[in-house]
């Protein structure tokens, strides 16, 4: 189970609930948001929608306890193009 918190209006706490539960604070940019949603989507759900990709690949216990959600493509090349599959 996935359960997103807002901070802020760029920042969000993940709960990943999955064998180990495990917690990871999340930021993203409004432009960064905005290229992969074009703003058809709220951003908790774009964060959400990024866990399931994840986990998808790779254990929660595997994903960074902090990070913007950006740098999920530097890892993983087809992020952006899958997530906006995933987003329509």
């Amino acid at each position: 189970m996935i359960t997103v918190q807002t901070i802020d209006s760029t920042t969000f706490k993940v709960t990943v609930e999955k064998g180990t539960t495990t917690t990871h604070t999340v930021t993203v940019t409004p432009s960064y948001y905005e290229r992969l949603t074009d703003k058809l989507v709220k951003p908790e759900e774009l964060v959400e929608k990024s866990f399931e990709f994840l986990l998808e690949r790779e254990g929660n216990t595997s994903i960074l306890r902090s990070f913007n959600l950006s740098v999920i493509s530097q890892y993983f090349p087809e992020y952006e193009r899958t997530i906006k599959d995933m987003l329509k």
